[in-house]
């Protein structure tokens, strides 16, 4: 950890000199996730991560988040760090912050990377999968949500043949607040419906998605992608949920590639 803002680990690589881009992960992870991009983008870009409040080493508090909450999160390290005009990548969860930051205050960024996330808020469906989800954690059953859920968010390919690193990714899950988790579950099914703000999205955008995503199918991020104007779209194959820890060099290519032209 480089530093706590207002109760958030922060992480920072590269040279602060440098176009910054702000990392958002997805849900129930934390910054380790971006490893592999930040790795390489760190040798141009000056990369920010941070642990979403209520997972990793930023702490749940009272528990008590929304998407609004997390974006004044973000919104305020943007501020505090002086960040100017970064670029902003966000996968699942992150997505949805995302987009709802780039509605609220799209003139402080450059640029957007969206991975494996949609625009559409949950339907009746959804909120009551993640009602189920706060009773399994309730009921004591937060390890078996947590494998159950990381397992959903994997293609199968990855999961047989790369079983420690998938590991790893369980285990930090687990190590997760509790608290923290029912707290994000239910952001998510609060959240806002950002679709109609599509098609108002000025800034450079990268669509990302991965040809086996359970959780944001590529026929339903590829529509997203359609009505963001001059949007670029990278399906990526034999790949889930996670893109990023599944076909880091893949993921890692296409930012460097969109960045170099938009960034």
């Amino acid at each position: 950890m480089n530093s706590m803002i207002n109760n958030l680990a922060i992480f920072t690589d590269g040279n602060k000199n440098n176009k910054p881009i702000v990392f958002v992960h997805g849900f129930p992870f934390n910054h380790f996730m971006w490893d592999e991009q930040v790795k390489e983008l760190s040798k141009d870009y000056y990369c920010v991560r941070y642990d979403i409040r209520g997972l990793g080493a930023s702490p749940a508090g009272d528990g008590q988040f929304t998407i609004e909450s997390f974006v004044d999160d973000l919104e305020m390290i943007v501020d505090e760090m002086n960040l100017s005009k970064p670029i902003l990548c966000g996968l699942s969860m992150g997505g949805y912050i995302s987009l709802r930051a780039i509605e609220r205050i799209q003139h402080k960024f450059r640029a957007l990377i969206l991975c494996d996330t949609k625009s559409v808020a949950d339907d009746n469906e959804g909120k009551l999968k993640r009602a189920a989800a706060i009773k399994q954690i309730n009921i004591g059953d937060f390890e078996n949500f947590i494998h159950s859920f990381v397992l959903n968010c994997f293609g199968e390919k990855y999961v047989k043949e790369n079983k420690t690193g998938y590991d790893v990714v369980v285990n930090r899950s687990k190590n997760n607040d509790p608290v923290g988790v029912k707290a994000c579950v239910l952001a998510m099914a609060c959240r806002t419906d950002t679709t109609h703000f599509l098609k108002n999205i000025t800034l450079p955008t990268l669509v990302i998605c991965g040809s086996e995503d359970k959780l944001s199918p590529p026929e339903v991020m590829k529509a997203m992608a359609d009505q963001i104007p001059d949007a670029d779209f990278v399906l990526v194959e034999e790949a889930g949920h996670m893109t990023p820890i599944e076909k880091p060099e893949i993921v890692t290519t296409a930012i460097k590639r969109f960045l170099i032209e938009h960034g």
